[in-house]
């Protein structure tokens, strides 16, 4: 499996939990409880001693969480400031109300880049730097919070579709099609195990230069560009034409949750496309409860919820950023039906920022 070099980032931590984490228990049954503890409790965790803040920093801890099947998801937004500059963040539950948290700047942040979540790593692919594309990868390690570089590309890429299946990431588009060179790798995929990127091959059709959308709906990854749209089936390998019933003009503006492809329209309201009935139905259970937003939203699947994160005007010189967390379910008459678990301001930036994408990750 790939792994950044020691000089990559920072020194290994520890893979034991350390000694006398709860006096009067064994170490494996102390690890085994304070494992547990939701998440949104760690920052008080880590000031009860420093045995319990050295275990939260071991990926023992993490591994122990999993195995108990004790994680929780967390949103990760990314937002773009006045001075073009990314800011990312992380959303706390806390009570009594949820509040977006700093995280470290990304190193190289660029503009159009694409994202892809492989267990506890968002990676960010490519995207342009003083409008000149590239082909860099960047990793963000959501457990420790901390930037490493990744394997590059085989061609730099702008405003690129991504997409996960079976452990894989595959990149399609955001490159020139008009050598061969190129085109010969406007697909892409990366085996974490090798820690290489591959070429995957596509006929000459589909190779659209600006894919500004993309998901992953059952087997295939689908994405769209300004004349319409495509999926790709890796176990066949097999490419497919996407007809414009797919095409309501959501261009990143939204996410998978339970098979189900959800975005918002013109007038605010939020939609979800059943791939196999081929067909858009309104969320419905929303009209008295969801305020409108008409732009600047983003949508991530969060532990089987819709979660949206929208841009509401402020006061002055600031703007804020809501969020709403939306349990989604299908009726046996195929209709689709939400109901508001809650929303509310979770931030305040300067005028002109703008919401950039939202991922979940679990831990």
């Amino acid at each position: 499996m790939w792994k950044p070099s020691p000089t990559e980032g920072e020194a290994e931590a520890p893979k034991a939990p350390p000694n006398n984490l709860i006096p009067s228990l064994p170490d494996d049954v102390a690890l085994n409880c304070i494992a547990r503890i939701p998440r949104c409790h760690h920052p008080i965790l880590s000031l009860v001693s420093k045995p319990f803040r050295t275990l939260l920093s071991t990926p023992l801890f993490f591994t122990t969480r999993c195995l108990l099947n004790c994680t929780q998801p967390l949103l990760y937004l990314t937002l773009r400031t006045p001075a073009s500059s990314l800011q990312w963040f992380t959303l706390h539950r806390t009570v009594p109300s949820p509040l977006l948290a700093p995280l470290p700047p990304i190193p190289s942040p660029a503009v159009g880049s694409a994202y892809a979540v492989l267990g506890s790593t968002i990676y960010v692919l490519g995207g342009s730097i003083n409008d000149v594309p590239s082909p860099h990868v960047w990793l963000l390690d959501c457990r420790f919070h901390r930037w490493l570089p990744g394997p590059s590309m085989r061609v730099a890429r702008e405003f690129a579709a991504a997409g996960v299946l079976c452990g894989k990431i595959y990149v399609l588009g955001g490159c020139v099609a008009d050598t061969w060179a190129r085109s010969a790798n406007w697909a892409e995929v990366l085996d974490p195990d090798v820690g290489r990127w591959e070429r995957v091959a596509s006929p000459s059709e589909v190779r659209e230069k600006w894919m500004h959308a993309s998901a992953v709906v059952g087997d295939k990854v689908y994405a769209m560009a300004d004349r319409g749209g495509i999926a790709y089936e890796p176990r066949s390998g097999s490419w497919e034409s996407v007809g414009g019933e797919l095409d309501l003009g959501w261009r990143g503006r939204a996410c998978v949750v339970e098979g189900i492809l959800y975005c918002y329209d013109y007038l605010g309201k939020i939609k979800g496309f059943d791939v196999g009935r081929g067909v858009w139905e309104e969320l419905k259970g929303l009209e008295k409860g969801l305020p409108r937003f008409l732009c600047g939203a983003t949508m991530a699947d969060l532990g089987g919820k819709l979660c949206v994160v929208w841009e509401c005007q402020g006061n002055g010189k600031e703007m804020e950023i809501w969020c709403a967390e939306i349990g989604v379910q299908k009726d046996p008459d195929g209709n689709l039906w939400g109901q508001l678990g809650w929303f509310g301001k979770v931030l305040s930036v300067p005028k002109g920022s703008s919401v950039v994408h939202c991922s979940s990750v679990s831990l």
